[in-house]
Parts: C-alpha cells; structure tokens; sequence
C-alpha cells in the first residue's frame, strides 16, 4: 500500500510513518520544514496541508492519506482551515483519508457530556486545542464526496510504549478503571494502521484507547 502522510514531522505523525514502514507499506511523508526528524526509508516531499491543490496533487497515486497535522498554540484556528483543504484534496484525489483529530467530541460515559464541556478532561489551556477539534469534526461529519475517517484519541495521547494491544469505540471516551483515558502514540499508530489495512470506519468516527 502506498500511504501519504501529511504532518509526517510531528509526534503522531513520524510514529505512523514508522509503524507502516515497518509493515512493508511505501511511505511519502509530508513537511513544512526539511530539517523534520523521520524514520529512514521514507520518501519525503515539502507541502502544505492547507493548500488543496497541493494536497490533490501529492495524495495522487497513493491508496491512502493519513493526516496528524498540528497547529501551532496560538494558531489553533488553522488546525480548522488545513481540515478543510484535507478534505477538499482528497476529495480530488480520490484518495481515502484518515484524519488524526482530537477527543473533544467524544461523549463521557458517566455524565453524558462531551469531553470539551467535562473539566475533568479538558484543562482550560487546552481549551482552544479542543475547540479546534471539535470543529474539525464537524467539518467531517459534513463531508460529502471524500472517503474520509476520523480518528479521535482519548484525552491523553502521549509518547510511551508500543504495547500492541488497544481498545476500540465509537462516540464514547474509552475510560480505564482508574478513570484515565489515554493511549501512547505508539499504539495510536497501530490502530490507524490497522484501519487503513482493513477499512471499518469509512466516513464515520472512531477512537481507539490503551487495553
């Protein structure tokens, strides 16, 4: 499989750049800047998610995109506006993408709020991060012509160990017994991996949790 991975620099992104090559997967990671730190074996090319034309023009030929972009503190509305072009891109393209988002809109089991409207999850210096997300997908949801999947993390997504093993849902955040709800990138990886491999969420939503 040919996969294209934009935000391919960052934490999520790099992690899933490495979980394909390792499946044997070809892999085209695309950055802003070149001096990104990536896993060797990929082919790397200079983009800008945000523009939809380009985003057209690199995803042709691949089977899949996977976008981890990130905007920067400050800038979260962009994180809205490269969503947008994604979309507009893929949709182009024909490519399917999988888009990386956030927990924001994931129902909370024990008070039927969301994650954004639940302090307990969202501190409020992540408050704009969330808010961005939770735009993003509703820029999803109303989507009509791109084959496009989202992926939302639980509230802690974090750098650890690629354990191999995770939980799967749908709308609802995943809650450990100790009332964490968390995966490490590394295992984040997997699951987007697997959803590429075998395509069970295709224009819906899903999250993926630490077993």
């Amino acid at each position: 499989m040919r996969v294209i991975i934009f935000g391919a620099g960052g934490g999520v992104g790099s992690r899933t750049a490495a979980e394909a090559l390792a499946r044997g997967h070809e892999v085209t990671a695309v950055v802003r800047r070149p001096d990104s730190e990536l896993p060797q074996g990929l082919a790397v090319v200079i983009g800008d998610a945000a523009d939809p034309d380009q985003v057209a023009r690199l995803s042709a030929g691949h089977d899949a995109a996977v976008s981890a972009v990130r905007a920067p503190t400050g800038r979260e509305q962009e994180q809205v506006e490269a969503t947008g072009a994604l979309l507009k891109g893929a949709a182009a393209s024909g490519v399917r993408l999988l888009i990386v988002g956030g927990a924001a809109t994931l129902r909370v089991p024990d008070s039927g709020r969301t994650v954004l409207e639940d302090p307990r999850y969202i501190a409020e210096e992540w408050r704009a991060v969330a808010e961005a997300s939770a735009a993003q997908h509703r820029l999803c949801e109303a989507e009509a012509e791109a084959d496009w999947t989202y992926l939302s993390p639980p509230a802690v997504l974090e750098p650890g160990e690629r354990t191999g093993r995770y939980r799967l849902g749908k709308d609802e955040l995943l809650v450990a017994e100790d009332g964490t709800a968390r995966i490490s990138m590394e295992d984040l990886a997997i699951a987007v991996l697997d959803e590429l491999e075998h395509p069970k969420h295709r224009r819906t939503r899903f999250t993926a949790a630490a077993a």
